[in-house]
C-alpha cells in the first residue's frame, strides 16, 4: 500500500501522465517488479492504460473507464519529439472556427500507429523530416505545459498538407486574417522547402489584397491550389497555380 501510494504521490508531481520509464526513474523497483505493480495498479483503478508502457494517473473520485485527462495532454505522450499541429492548431489559434475530430500531433519519430482511438477520441500522427519539425510554442493545458506550432509555422503547415486541415479553404481564413508576424511567415516558407507553400500563400495575399513581398515563382508546372480537389480551374501564371477552389467563396470567407 505504502509502495503503491508513494510511486503514484512522486508520478503526480510529474503530471497526469507518464510512462514505464518515467515510473522505473522514481521507484526503487525492478522492471519485472514494476511492471507487476502497474499490472495491479490499473486493475484496482488507479491508473488507466493510454497505450503500450504509458498510462494516466486516476485521482480520488475519478472513475476507470469514466474518467479521462484533456485530450492534449493524452497526446502529449504518444510521441516524443511531440508537436500538436495541423487542424488542431488551427483552431487553437481561432484561424478555423471548426472543431476538428481529430487532434493533430506531428513528430520525427517512426510510429507504427499512426492513427489511434484513445478513450474515443482520435489522434493522427503525422511524422515530419527534422528540417520541418520547428515553430513551436507551448500552452497550458490543465496544470501541464503542451507544445503546439505558433500561428506562422500552423498556416505555413497547412498550406504544405492540406489535406491535415480540412483543405484550403480553411487555412485561407488564417491567410485573411492577417494575424501572423510577417518577417516570421516568409522565414518559415523559405524554410519548409516545399514551393507550393509559397505559391498557395503569394495566391490568396493578392486575393486578399495585402502585400507580402514574396519571391517570384520560376517552374514551369502548375500545382492545384488545393490538392484534395479535382483539377477542374483556370489558371493563375504569377503564381503557377492551378485555381480549382470557388475564388468567390474565399474571398467572402469570415
Amino acid at each position: 500500500m505504502h509502495m503503491r501510494i508513494s510511486l503514484l504521490d512522486k508520478l503526480s508531481e510529474r503530471g497526469e501522465t507518464f510512462t514505464v520509464d518515467d515510473a522505473f526513474k522514481v521507484s526503487d523497483l525492478t522492471r519485472e517488479s514494476l511492471h507487476v505493480l502497474l499490472s495491479r495498479l490499473e486493475k484496482r483503478g488507479w491508473i488507466e492504460r493510454i497505450e503500450r508502457g504509458k498510462y494516466m494517473i486516476i485521482p480520488l473520485g475519478g472513475e476507470k473507464g469514466e474518467y479521462t485527462v484533456d485530450e492534449y495532454v493524452v497526446a502529449s505522450i504518444l510521441a516524443q519529439p511531440y508537436c500538436i499541429g495541423y487542424w488542431s492548431a488551427l483552431n487553437y489559434h481561432g484561424f478555423s472556427e471548426q472543431i476538428p475530430t481529430t487532434v493533430f500531433v506531428q513528430t520525427t519519430s517512426r510510429k507504427k500507429q499512426t492513427k489511434k482511438d484513445i478513450f474515443g477520441v482520435d489522434y493522427r500522427i503525422i511524422r515530419l523530416k527534422k528540417e520541418k519539425f520547428f515553430g513551436i510554442e507551448t500552452f497550458w493545458s490543465g496544470d501541464e505545459q503542451v507544445n503546439i506550432t505558433d500561428k506562422e509555422k500552423t498556416l505555413v503547415d497547412c498550406l504544405d498538407k492540406p489535406k491535415y486541415c480540412g483543405g484550403v479553404i480553411e487555412v485561407a481564413k488564417g491567410v485573411k486574417s492577417q494575424d501572423f508576424d510577417e518577417r516570421k511567415i516568409r522565414d518559415y516558407i523559405q524554410r519548409i522547402g516545399n514551393t507550393g507553400v509559397l505559391r498557395r500563400f503569394g495566391y490568396l495575399c493578392d486575393l486578399y489584397g495585402f502585400d507580402m513581398d514574396l519571391p517570384s515563382i520560376d517552374a514551369n508546372n502548375y500545382l492545384k491550389l488545393d490538392p484534395n480537389l479535382s483539377d477542374k480551374g483556370h489558371r493563375n501564371s504569377r503564381w503557377r497555380l492551378k485555381i480549382n477552389m470557388d475564388e468567390e467563396e474565399l474571398k467572402v470567407l469570415e
